[in-house]
Parts: structure tokens; sequence; C-alpha cells
């Protein structure tokens, strides 16, 4: 890093009072790309999501000359800051996280902060007050949660019923999508038109299949007239479709999702899911490693990046060349729900 650059991350440690004391020789930022890793820590890379935004930014590392360096949170937050520490004694040159918890990696962003190395956020925002993120690439999840608002509205506005909430309250982006969901649904209840939609209960799915199957299953147990549950991504949404079918109430119960992964495209084209606002990891995996690149050049990059998310439809899935074209070599229209 040039001496100017050195002095204004040393200012920057000293003005948000970050712990430790930067090192007196150059930060570990590698500008040729030569030599220079990437490491990324992602919430979980069991998720097909995740996958294809490591992927993504894999690529893009590779080509721009650096090595990309990625490991799994496994949603555990100190996990997670064990990770961060790794890659701190390895000298990586950028650090890339989706934050398992969105206030407690806080102290290990801050720990590289004192190292002179970049920390970027994709997908999850870092909502704390401890550490400095150079810049956050994700969703627009508050614009997504308000398209499966307009969604749960036009499914069941009409004649109003009860809903469940399946949250992951721990990440700021499924904090966004259910306050999205929860504004256009207010609104509606507001208006007058229509029946009014009850949300009956909101319980923590964990963004996984087998908790969103065991939370589905108790909403339903709670409340046997339930009439629609949100899930904030596919693959609670296919646990909540596992529970409903094993109850007798998948007519009963419709479900929105949110992701748009193949597994919840599929599960659209079959009907077992309503609807999704999609999101583009592949976009959100380009975009992070082109700022973190520029940021590396000395350019001034923006404090964040929204990337808008767009209303999937079975007539969409049904028309997908991609959905398709996997589904004939696959030789099975079920979807993957492991």
């Amino acid at each position: 890093m040039h001496f100017a650059r050195w002095i204004m991350v040393a200012a920057f440690v000293a003005f948000f009072g970050c712990g430790g004391t930067p090192p007196a020789t150059k930060s570990t930022v590698t500008k040729s790309g030569e030599g220079g890793t990437i490491g990324y820590s992602a919430l979980m890379l069991t998720n097909p999501f995740f996958q294809e935004i490591s992927a993504n930014m894999r690529e893009a590392s590779t080509a721009a000359g650096y090595e990309f360096l990625e490991v799994s949170a496994d949603s555990d937050v100190k996990k997670q800051a064990d990770q961060i520490d790794d890659f701190i004694v390895r000298g990586v040159s950028a650090i890339i996280i989706n934050p398992a918890d969105s206030q407690s990696i806080g102290p290990a962003i801050q720990k590289a902060n004192a190292a002179g190395i970049p920390v970027f956020t994709n997908d999850i925002a870092y909502a704390g007050q401890v550490g400095h993120v150079i810049s956050h690439i994700a969703t627009d999840n508050l614009q997504g949660g308000r398209l499966a608002g307009e969604a749960m509205v036009e499914l069941i506005g009409e004649a109003g019923g009860k809903v469940a909430v399946l949250h992951f309250p721990q990440v700021e982006s499924c904090q966004l999508r259910v306050k999205g969901f929860l504004e256009v649904i207010e609104a509606h209840n507001g208006s007058g038109q229509g029946g009014r939609i009850e949300v009956a209960t909101t319980l923590d799915g964990g963004g996984a299949r087998d908790k969103g199957h065991d939370a589905a299953r108790d909403a339903i147990q709670s409340h046997p007239d339930l009439a629609a549950i949100f899930a904030i991504n596919d693959p609670s949404a296919l646990g909540a479709f596992a529970a409903l079918e094993a109850a007798g109430k998948r007519d009963q119960v419709k479900l929105i999702g949110f992701d748009g992964q193949a597994i919840g495209k599929q599960a659209i084209r079959d009907g077992k899911i309503y609807c999704d606002p999609i999101q583009f990891p592949d976009q959100i995996g380009q975009r992070t490693i082109e700022v973190v690149l520029q940021y590396f050049r000395g350019e001034e990059v923006p404090k964040q990046i929204l990337i808008p998310t767009k209303l999937y439809r079975q007539s969409d899935a049904l028309a997908d060349p991609d959905l398709n074209s996997a589904a004939a070599e696959s030789n099975s229209v079920q979807p993957d729900v492991k």
C-alpha cells in the first residue's frame, strides 16, 4: 500500500477507536494481484445461493491474478470470527464476509481494520458500530420483501386470512425482507379493500430446510386455519412444503419463498411454491470483486450497491429455458430439497 493510503487507514482506525495498534509497515494489500489472496467467509456453503456467489467471485479474482480462499462459517459467528483471525494471520489482501450475525461480528472486523486489511460484505450487511466495512454489495432486500408482500396480497388479499413468517432474524438481509413484507401487508390492511391479512406467527426457520420444516410444522399445529406462509429463502420454503405435505395441508396453505435458486424455481414450476422474489447471486459475486479491485486501485467505491429483485412466477418457470434444459437432462421434475 502506498504511504498516503496507509496514513488514511491509520487515521480511520484512530477515529473509530478500533482496538490494537496498526502495524508500522505497509498493509498486506497486493495491488498488482501477484501473490495476493482474497479471503471469503460465507454464511454457509451448503446453500447453492452462496455457492454461486463464491463461484463468481473466484472466477473474477483469478482473472485479476488473485488467489481466492473460501471458507464456510456454517451460520456460527464464533467460527466466522476465527476464520477472520486466520485470514489476518495469512496476510490476505482483502476479506469478504456474509456476517453470520450482523451485530456480533464487529470485533472480528475491527481486528482486520487494525491489521490494515480492507473488509467488504455481500448479501448480508454488518449492522454494528465497532468495525468498518469498505463497501456492501447485496440484493435490495427491502424491495424484495415488498414484492413478496404484494404477491401475498394478490394470493389471499381478497378473502384475507392468517399468515406465518419463517424468519432468520440474526441477519440483516432477512430483517429487511420481513420489514418490506410487513409494510405491504399493513398498507393492505389499512386500505379497507379486501380481507384482513393477519400475521399470526413469526418463527425462526433458520434459513435451512430442516429448521424451516420444524417451524412450519409448529405454525400449522398452532394455527390449523393458516392460509399462507412467507419464507425468507428457498431452503426454508421447501422445508415448509415438506411439513405441509406431511400434514395434508399443501392445498390449504400457500407458500411464497425468496431467492430463485434452481430448487426454488423447480418448486414454483411444479406449483409447490407460489412465487419468489428472485436474487441474482452471479451479479453480487461479480460486482463484489469489481469493487474490491477498484479499491485496490485507489479509486472511490460506493458504500453500498443494491441489486433489485424480480418476481418469478410459475409462468416464468414454464418459459425458463435454463430450468427446462436442466429438467430435461435430469429427466426429473422433483426439486432437490436437501
